[in-house]
């Protein structure tokens, strides 16, 4: 049985377009953002969908309450499709990042798998906690089309995973804000 995913990122917030780390800190779509969540949704008008789960976070539940309004389906919540925990680098620039965790920083981007944000959770937790509710909800919804709106490494972990690649490939997969692209479940 297979489960077809529509992944969606949320649209952009001010955190976004300023550089700053979110995690899971909870800052709101801007107004480019909520732009570019109804031209997600204007783009998926069209198709059959029959459930639409979220992220709990706002930007993500924002999003998908564009698409729910268009697509005249209820938002269900997953709390467990959230962003990765950052930790101490939550709301933080590049640059501070930088500066306080050097060594850290440069390991997130060169050996992601061997870094945990002071903290924060790996990206191996991540991909625990995130392809346990696709899982679940491929099992609830099998041979059905389900959206689910999330962030950049959530999205990146289950396309990864779907393609049967090794997750140390995550950010070859990263969409940008309000992007969607469409796998298959079980992997």
């Amino acid at each position: 049985m297979t489960t077809r995913l529509i992944l969606i990122r949320h649209g952009q917030t001010e955190w976004n377009a300023a550089g700053r780390w979110q995690g899971q800190a909870d800052p709101p779509l801007n107004a480019i953002g909520r732009a570019q969540a109804e031209r997600a949704a204007g783009e998926l008008a069209a198709q059959h969908i029959d459930a639409l789960i979220s992220s709990d976070l706002r930007r993500a539940r924002e999003t998908a309450d564009v698409l729910a309004a268009r697509l005249g389906l209820r938002v269900q919540l997953e709390p467990r499709l959230r962003e990765i925990n950052l930790g101490d680098w939550q709301g933080l620039y590049t640059d501070e990042i930088d500066r306080r965790w050097p060594r850290e920083k440069q390991q997130w981007h060169a050996a992601p798998l061997s870094v945990r944000p002071p903290h924060g959770e790996t990206i191996d937790e991540l991909a625990a906690r995130v392809l346990a509710a696709v899982d679940d909800l491929a099992r609830q919804y099998a041979n059905q089309r389900i959206a689910l709106v999330a962030h950049e490494l959530p999205i990146a972990v289950i396309i990864t995973q779907a393609a049967g690649r090794p997750l140390a490939e995550l950010r070859a997969h990263i969409p940008p804000n309000a992007a969607w692209r469409e796998v298959d479940w079980p992997r």
